[in-house]
């Protein structure tokens, strides 16, 4: 399944941070901690490179994320130059409160009093920026929802007299390369539904819980997950919660709604704390890919 999602307004949102860019010190790239690489957007990372800015990457929704890979992640991110990585739940006000310190340490040049440190958040539709945003001005100016690109303009407000901070449009960019991200966006809820099919993603999601963590859906649903493919993990959840299609002689699985159940509960945490790829994954897929025959050219 390949998916492009990329609305109108993410147009006009790159070219209104690429010049917001100019006048930062300090990029707050905003990604899911189940995810940071799939959610991660590969435009910002060229954005700021080519303005040689440094990066904080937030694992946010680090409290629905598997630790131990999590901790991966840090070690892969806190390797690469420029790059200071942490963990952490924006929802947690605490927690958000040490991002302006940590963007002092990446920039000691505004240190000085002289010129405010000028931070500017970015990163890809429904991974937290503007509840971050909220939880350091401690009162609620960015809008937030459980959907993504709830934020559609940018918003600068000072925190104080030392430093600004600047919320942006979640960015999409306008082609996902590999398959699978789409599939681990998509399940995440970072792409709109239009642009997927529920029960596709769902089966996808089951099929990556099997080979993971197929203890945690034996348990959230009481199957024996054994003998089962993502598809039959779908079916089994569909028997499980009732979920059948209305007007239907036979009692026809609804797959739909069931894929919908596991969607859910995976988003909401219910299932547990899950990673949907690690830094040994990340590789694997991408020597995959690099090795694997060509598509052929489809036909004018």
């Amino acid at each position: 399944m390949t998916i492009q999602w990329f609305p109108g307004h993410m147009t006009s949102a790159r070219k209104k941070a690429a010049e917001t860019m100019a006048l930062t010190d300090v990029v707050i790239e905003v990604c899911d901690a189940r995810l940071p690489e799939a959610s991660s957007n590969p435009m910002i990372r060229e954005l700021r490179l080519h303005r040689q800015r440094p990066c904080l990457k937030l694992l946010n929704k680090s409290d629905l994320a598997d630790p131990v890979v999590t901790q991966a992640w840090l070690d892969y991110y806190n390797s690469q130059p420029g790059v200071k990585a942490v963990a952490i739940s924006s929802k947690k006000p605490g927690e958000a409160a040490r991002v302006p310190g940590l963007c002092k340490g990446l920039a000691p040049h505004r240190n000085d009093g002289i010129k405010p440190l000028r931070m500017l958040i970015m990163g890809i539709p429904n991974v937290g920026k503007s509840t971050l945003m909220n939880a350091l001005l401690k009162r609620r100016v960015a809008a937030v929802g459980d959907e993504p690109a709830v934020t559609k303009s940018q918003m600068c407000i000072d925190l104080g007299p030392t430093m600004s901070i600047t919320d942006t449009p979640g960015l999409m960019w306008p082609k996902i390369k590999h398959d699978s991200d789409g599939f681990m966006l998509a399940a995440s809820h970072a792409i709109g539904r239009n642009a997927v099919i529920d029960s596709e993603v769902a089966t996808f999601l089951a099929g990556l819980l099997l080979r993971n963590y197929p203890a945690l859906l034996a348990e959230r649903y009481g199957i024996d997950v054994s003998e089962m493919d993502g598809v039959g993990v779908v079916e089994a959840v569909a028997k499980k919660r009732g979920c059948i299609v209305k007007g239907r002689r036979g009692g026809e699985l609804d797959l739909e709604k069931a894929g919908m159940v596991l969607l859910t509960d995976y988003r909401s945490g219910k299932l547990g704390r899950i990673s949907l790829e690690s830094p040994a994954s990340r590789a694997a897929m991408l020597a995959a890919d690099e090795t694997a025959p060509a598509a052929p050219d489809q036909p004018s």
